[in-house]
């Protein structure tokens, strides 16, 4: 059984740890003892990293000591498997990456993240290759969603998310290319953020799509959220598309009020095609930051509801490009789904990708003028609560969709034009599964984001409610 380690956030155990409460050799020990308990069930998983995390726990306990501890000092971290961990084979959710080498270096993202002193306690399953918002799969194993598990966890940083929402660390990192984190983060009820596109380096990321793909923190709170980026943000020259922006102090900024702060809905878009309860849940949230001081009212994007299919032209030869001189011989281990989707790669003509560029400078300038008007956007994260894994159409109203479409629909367009987008669990069904509000801001105003997510979170008690037996 846990001593209760295992359930504090970030904040609360960072807390602890430089008050000497607590040792980060506890901590970690406690965290270990739950993964080995309960992820036999949850298969969050890919690789716990033991001996590694046990030394690492021990140096935290060293820097505390000396009183050179901060924020992530000694705090548990889990990382999906497509983000290299120095020592660990990633298999990028893929069998065909069976018997690769171990990675030599840590991602950028990873070394800042230990840096900072925190404690990678392992890699997370995924969605194969990172290519689907389901966290189906076949092969390796999908995790399962806490909350309901013949639910699909949401992918692709499907561990990531079931592993944050279960109990089993207080954060880890996943990767977005069209809501990867805000999709896991939506369908377990925990909070993810997608940031300004070149805000966190990719460097040791396997990439996806390079002109769509972010990494980004989920973790119970905002504040969490705030901690773990303020560790991973920044420039880096090894990733040449990642910005030369002055990193602030996230967490120091989550004090602001939301009053007078101007929310547009854009309601053509952000209640069509979506599930009663969710439509619900959502226009609750809204009378939520209502009452915290904020100004919402409706808005148009013109064009936001050809993204999807904009990314899709986009992201299907960028994955083509990237994945298929990866993988060499070792295609043929792919699962159907991502083969499928490589094949369909060669559909897309130079005009077709042409086009979705052009959509995407166009729809960007569109929400660019309409962030000149509201501070940020509210809707949905997904339109739909967790489907059933296997599920795939869903009925919503008089309609029926696909699920891997009805998925990304409001994830999509901020992948698309770069702009942050952060998800919050914001209610429940009848049914128990997670409901979730996504805020986007202006580029780099993550700052404004947080602080927004963070008064709405003081005002509502849904991030604090925890799946059954965890």
């Amino acid at each position: 059984m846990s001593a209760g380690l295992a359930g504090l956030s970030v904040a609360e155990l960072g807390r602890r740890l430089r008050a000497r409460e607590v040792r980060a050799a506890e901590v970690i020990e406690d965290h270990l003892a739950e993964v080995a308990a309960r992820d036999g069930r949850l298969h969050a998983f890919a690789h716990v990293t033991v001996d590694a995390a046990l030394l690492a726990a021990r140096a935290a306990d060293a820097a505390l000591a000396r009183g050179e501890g901060g924020p992530l000092t000694g705090v548990p971290i889990a990382v999906k498997d497509n983000v290299a961990v120095r020592g660990v084979v990633g298999t990028n959710g893929s069998p065909a990456f069976a018997g690769a080498p171990p990675a030599s270096t840590d991602a950028t993202a990873v070394a800042r993240l230990r840096a900072a002193g925190a404690v990678v306690l392992g890699t997370t399953h995924m969605h194969e290759l990172a290519f689907g918002p389901t966290g189906v799969n076949p092969a390796l194993g999908t995790p399962a969603n806490p909350w309901a598990p013949g639910r699909v966890p949401g992918g692709s940083s499907s561990g990531s998310g079931a592993a944050v929402a279960a109990g089993l660390v207080p954060a880890a990192l996943g990767t977005d290319t069209g809501g990867s984190v805000r999709i896991p983060a939506s369908l377990c009820g925990v909070t993810g953020l997608k940031p300004t596109y070149g805000r966190v380096s990719r460097a040791g990321v396997t990439p996806l799509a390079w002109s769509l793909d972010h990494v980004g923190p989920l973790a119970r709170s905002v504040e969490d959220v705030a901690l773990v980026l303020e560790a991973i943000a920044g420039a880096d020259p090894g990733d040449a598309t990642c910005a030369r922006v002055a990193v602030p102090r996230y967490a120091e900024a989550l004090g602001r009020s939301c009053r007078g702060l101007r929310i547009g809905v854009p309601r053509h878009f952000a209640l069509a095609g979506v599930d009663a309860e969710v439509r619900e849940r959502f226009t609750q949230a809204l009378g939520d930051l209502r009452r915290a001081g904020a100004v919402v009212r409706d808005v148009t994007v013109p064009f936001i509801e050809h993204a999807t299919r904009a990314v899709g032209a986009l992201m299907l030869p960028e994955a083509d490009g990237a994945l298929r001189p990866l993988l060499g011989a070792r295609l043929e281990h792919v699962g159907v789904e991502a083969r499928i989707l490589l094949e369909l790669a060669k559909l897309v003509t130079a005009r077709h990708y042409l086009a979705a560029a052009r959509l995407r400078t166009r729809l960007y300038e569109e929400l660019r003028g309409v962030l000149a008007a509201v501070d940020m956007l509210a809707l949905p994260t997904t339109p739909i609560p967790a489907p059933a894994v296997g599920e795939l159409t869903v009925r919503v109203g008089e309609a029926t969709h696909g699920v891997l479409e009805a998925l990304v629909v409001f994830t999509t367009p901020f992948n698309l034009t770069g702009l942050p987008a952060l998800a919050l669990p914001c209610g429940f069904t009848r049914a128990g599964l997670p409901v979730s509000l996504q805020l986007v801001g202006r580029p780099f105003a993550e700052p404004a984001l947080l602080a927004a997510g963070h008064a709405y979170q003081r005002e509502t008690d849904w991030h604090t409610r925890r799946p059954p037996g965890s």
